[in-house]
């Protein structure tokens, strides 16, 4: 639907802000960077030459499958990729690392993967049992093998179904003029890609940018406000996760998730106040950059206009809602580049966390591993070497989500083949 700066991402939507903010195109394609939910589930055959994205790992090298969380999420998580993997054709065919397999055999995967997590009676005994069954796969990663891990959370913000005097900044529904178009319906070699556009004068043009729909106010007037909120600054980052929750005047909540982008790619906002000597690379955080936004209103629409990419939102009963359209699960769901591992998989990461004291201070970082879902995107997590996870919502989570930027590993799972 990523902080220290990178979001992402996502919602999964997100982007990915963490203190290298800039990293490489953001999160979520989701987001939103405008990737935004690319289709298919298949991973793209490596050429030849190229290190594949996930090799298998052999038994002696294989890591303590211990699991930091509760059995009750690891349990949700994995009936949502279910639930996803039930709109799909079991013939479908997913490459696994040196595998291809089919929708059918991931299905059998989590379903075997569910049995042992309900049944077995303590975590040794659940860990040698997945041991036995399944086959593991290492995530290839950057260049020199690790992984790089930022998060991203679900913000709470205040607002108003109707415009007041201190509600007053729109986020939008997707414009009924927004055309999304999958080029690979008209060339093969445009596969996996999609551009974003609207008619002008009988011509496809690109969508309006963040400068027009901020500052030109291009869709003013046209029925499309969906809520309204006190800061622009929390529509911003609220369009980085890709969700969150709107606390309404009378106190009910309203939840919104990602819907549509513009089609723009993403740029950090961080790089650009570096770039314009206004912070230093070591201030750079999420706060910072709110701080400094709030602090200075002249400047806050031109320095957002520079990241171009808008997000479109909806409302859901149940979410937010991840790149597979079903909820994902704190602390269980990962965002990685579609085209590179298999949506929906069950995975294992090993990485390090924050200890958070009880006034919101981080005392310490400790390792810990855990089995997650793949159930998210995000337009700046790209390639073998990026994961963004779903570190939830609160005080703690967006704590995690912004200062989380580690190197560690990322593992696949499927259930092994018995011999023909």
């Amino acid at each position: 639907m990523s902080l220290r700066f990178f979001c992402p991402s996502g919602t999964g939507t997100r982007y990915e802000y963490s203190t290298a903010l800039w990293v490489s195109g953001m999160k979520r394609g989701l987001f939103f960077l405008c990737v935004f939910f690319l289709a298919g589930c298949g991973l793209i055959a490596p050429e030849r030459g190229e290190v594949p994205p996930l090799v298998p790992v052999s038994h002696r090298d294989r890591p303590p499958l211990a699991d930091d969380l509760d059995r009750a999420s690891l349990d949700l998580a994995v009936q949502r990729s279910m639930e996803y993997y039930n709109r799909l054709p079991e013939t479908r065919e997913v490459r696994f690392g040196d595998r291809v397999c089919t929708v059918k055999e991931l299905k059998d995967s989590l379903r075997d993967f569910l049995g042992i997590v309900r049944t077995s009676d303590s975590d040794k005994e659940m860990a040698g049992k997945i041991e036995e069954r399944f086959d593991l796969y290492r995530s290839t990663g950057r260049e020199g093998g690790d992984v790089l891990f930022t998060g991203y959370y679900e913000p709470m913000l205040d607002g108003s179904f109707e415009r007041t005097d201190e509600y007053r900044y729109p986020i939008y529904r997707t414009p009924d003029d927004h055309i999304a178009i999958d080029l690979g319906k008209f060339r093969e070699k445009y596969k996996g890609e999609r551009i974003v556009a609207r008619m002008e004068d009988g011509r496809l043009v690109p969508y309006y940018t963040r400068e027009d729909i901020d500052i030109k106010r291009s869709l003013e007037g046209k029925g499309l406000e969906l809520l309204w909120l006190s800061d622009p600054v929390d529509i911003f980052f609220l369009q980085i996760q890709g969700s969150g929750v709107v606390k309404l005047p009378h106190g009910s909540l309203v939840q919104v998730s990602y819907e549509q982008s513009n089609g723009h790619p993403y740029s950090s906002i961080g790089r650009i106040l570096v770039d314009q000597g206004k912070m230093s690379m070591e201030e750079i955080s999420l706060k910072a950059i709110k701080r400094y936004l709030q602090e200075h209103p002249d400047e806050m629409f031109d320095i957002l206009s520079h990241n171009e990419s808008y997000v479109f939102f909806r409302i859901v009963e149940e979410g937010p809602v991840g790149g597979l359209d079903v909820p994902v699960t704190s602390g269980r769901t990962i965002a990685t580049d579609p085209k590179v591992f298999p949506r929906g998989a069950l995975a294992f990461i090993r990485v390090k966390k924050p200890v958070i004291d009880g006034a919101g201070a981080i005392v310490s970082w400790e390792p810990f591993s855990r089995f997650v879902l793949n159930q998210d995107a995000g337009g700046a997590i790209k390639g073998p070497g990026r994961v963004d996870l779903f570190c939830g919502r609160g005080r703690d989570a967006e704590i995690m989500a912004g200062h989380l930027k580690e190197e560690g590993e990322l593992y696949f799972l499927v259930k092994k083949r018995q011999p023909s």
